[in-house]
């Protein structure tokens, strides 16, 4: 069985919603028998889940100390994956189910709070050596700071290529125990969703080597081959790629021509500018 953790010690980030709209996303996918832990006090995942239909995920709700065994209980019963809901602020709580992880989600709103908030999850996962991937969650379309905020984060770890972004239907979604994809499956926060599960879904994969967790489409606009650094599995479901031949030029030879990339040189006249930068025309020498 493999488990993925969703941490953050900053409260709001959307870890309890995020949470269960990929357990929901990883029954729809074929994942297996998946379980949705709660580790947070105030059973906020619980609530949902109470007010759910469906009988899927299946649902635990369990202390950090009980964790360990109630994971051995859940492998023993044949479930494959384990999705579990950390509590905000609560480092050693954080600490100890971080290292029952095979993969840790730390989904970060894109704001400045948030940020300075990252590091002390990230040395968590460090500490036990665990993967992380970053989820720009709650984000304002077309906003400045959510592409500043990528660009922060990456330079402390991986950031999944499908940013969340902040609608209605979410909050809406979670009132009966639903997910946007049960209740407008064409929706782009739906998209949003499942594109994102299919990432996670991929990166787990290589992570713990095992082709079987492999999604049967993967979305071809995430382009995630190129920044995928572990070594490709392969995947007997797949048929072989037909090796092609690297292009050769057999254009003129360029190297003699001058670089049209390098200005001419301008010839410095002997006269003073009128205006200098940071005088007045008025000024005297």
């Amino acid at each position: 069985m493999y488990t993925i953790v969703t941490a953050s010690q900053k409260g709001g980030s959307g870890k309890t919603t995020l949470s269960g709209h990929l357990a929901v996303e990883a029954c729809k996918h074929g994942a297996g028998k998946v379980a949705l832990i709660d580790t947070d006090p105030q059973g906020s995942l619980a609530h949902w889940w109470n007010a759910r239909q469906a009988s899927e995920p299946h649902f635990v709700k369990v202390g950090v100390l009980d964790l360990s065994q109630a994971l051995a209980r859940l492998d023993e019963m044949g479930f494959r994956l384990a999705i579990i809901d950390t509590p905000p602020a609560i480092t050693a709580s954080i600490s100890q189910v971080v290292a029952h992880a095979d993969l840790v989600i730390v989904p970060t709103r894109p704001s400045p709070h948030d940020l300075r908030a990252v590091g002390a999850t990230v040395d968590i996962a460090e500490r036990h050596g665990k993967p992380v991937i970053f989820v720009i969650n709650a984000a304002t379309a077309r906003a400045r700071i959510t592409g500043e905020s990528a660009v922060a984060l990456s330079q402390h770890g991986t950031v999944a290529p499908v940013t969340i972004h902040h609608r209605v239907d979410f909050a809406a979604s979670m009132i009966d125990g639903r997910t946007v994809g049960e209740v407008v499956a064409s929706s782009q926060s739906a998209r949003e969703i499942s594109d994102l599960w299919a990432y996670i879904q991929e990166k787990l994969s290589r992570l713990v080597r095992d082709p079987a967790l492999l999604p049967d489409i993967m979305p071809t606009h995430l382009s995630i081959s190129p920044l995928q650094d572990m070594p490709q599995i392969e995947d007997e479901r797949a048929p072989p790629m037909p090796e092609v031949p690297p292009k050769i030029y057999e254009g003129p030879e360029r190297r003699g021509l001058p670089d049209r990339r390098i200005a001419p040189p301008v010839p410095r006249l002997n006269e003073r500018r009128a205006h200098v930068f940071g005088r007045r025309q008025t000024d005297t020498v």
